[in-house]
This record gives structure tokens, sequence and C-alpha cells, in this order.
């Protein structure tokens, strides 16, 4: 195990660490608000949300793109312009994840997330999470700088929806300025967040 003394090793995940990866986030995302409220029975987060979010933000293992700290104790799954998220299959798996309930409202949000998506070229971060046993040790930040230097030298902007509020003031802290609220019915708030681009 790496020393927590010393800063995180950033490195970039191979397609073929895929699924290892996904472990992470899945463990990530276990309290994120919208998530669970997307998702909140244990047995059907555990066994069906990773491929879910596999065609969310999966696609940055074919683009070096996936960034991983310390082997795998935090990953940031980064797309680059032109790629985007599997939406129609996302959407087919929904029924499968959402209960009856909360199906309205989560179309709601999805809805309220392509009206913030900027149109012109961007890096989009559709993930990131860290393995909670991890928590506290700087993961996100070092994840988040290096993925900002890769996209100022691109030249090109970055946007990304917060679901869990006690991660803005992290995305503030690396450019990210606020764009406005995504709510919809009873599902929590999702705040979409744009980065300029710089360089």
């Amino acid at each position: 195990m790496p020393d927590t003394d010393q800063p995180p090793e950033i490195t970039i995940a191979t397609p073929d660490q895929r699924s290892r990866f996904m472990h992470t986030i899945t463990l990530g995302f276990a309290t994120d608000p919208l998530v669970r409220f997307t998702s909140p029975g244990a047995d059907v987060y555990l066994e069906r949300f990773a491929a879910f979010m596999t065609l969310f933000g999966g696609r940055a293992f074919d683009h070096d793109s996936a960034l991983i700290a310390n082997d795998g104790q935090a990953v940031a799954l980064w797309l680059p312009p032109g790629v985007e998220p599997d939406g129609d299959a996302m959407m087919a798996l929904l029924p499968d994840l959402v209960p009856a309930d909360h199906q309205e409202d989560m179309f709601g949000v999805f809805e309220g997330m392509d009206s913030y998506h900027p149109h012109e070229e961007h890096w989009y971060l559709p993930l990131i999470a860290a393995d909670p046993a991890y928590l506290g040790r700087g993961l996100g930040g070092a994840l988040m700088k290096h993925a900002c230097a890769m996209i100022d030298r691109d030249g090109k902007p970055a946007y990304l929806e917060s679901s869990n509020p006690r991660n803005i003031s992290l995305y503030e802290r690396h450019g990210f300025e606020v764009m406005g609220e995504i709510r919809s019915g009873k599902a929590p708030l999702v705040t979409p967040m744009y980065r300029p681009a710089r360089g």
C-alpha cells in the first residue's frame, strides 16, 4: 500500500482494467444521494448499478482518460471531446434499477442534465469516486489536479454534474463554476458545473 505521506500516484487505466476499477466507482457511490435515490435497495445497487455506471463513464477506459489514484483507491472517468455516455442503453436499464415511483423524477433529472450539457467541444466528468476506506487522503484533489492539467493542455472547457453537495467545493477549487440547479420532484439536487477553457 502506498505511503500516505507521499503524494498520490496518478496513472491511466487500460481497457482490460475496466471491470476492476468500476468496483471502486461502485463503492464510492454507495452513499451518493442521487445514486441511492435511483437505486435504494442494496441488492439491486450491488448487482446491477455497475453496468449502468459503465455505460455512463466506461468509455474513458478506451480513450486513455480513466485516471486512477494509488492503483485504484480512487478513480475519475473523463470523457474527451466527441465521446459521450451510451445514453440509449442507460435509459433502457433504468426501469430495472429505479423503483416505479422514482422513475418520473429521474427522467426529469436526466432532462435537466441534457439542458445544461455544453454544445461546444469539451471534457466531461461523469464519474469520480474514492473507495470509502481511503477517504480524506487527498485522492480526489490529486485526480482533479491531474485532469485539469491535461484539459488545459488540450485548450478545451470542462463540464460535470455534482450529485453530492459536499463535493462542490472540491470542484470550485479546480476552477469549476456552478451553472444552476437541477431539481426534479423528490430527486436530490444535482448541480451542473462548468470550467472555461484555459491555456
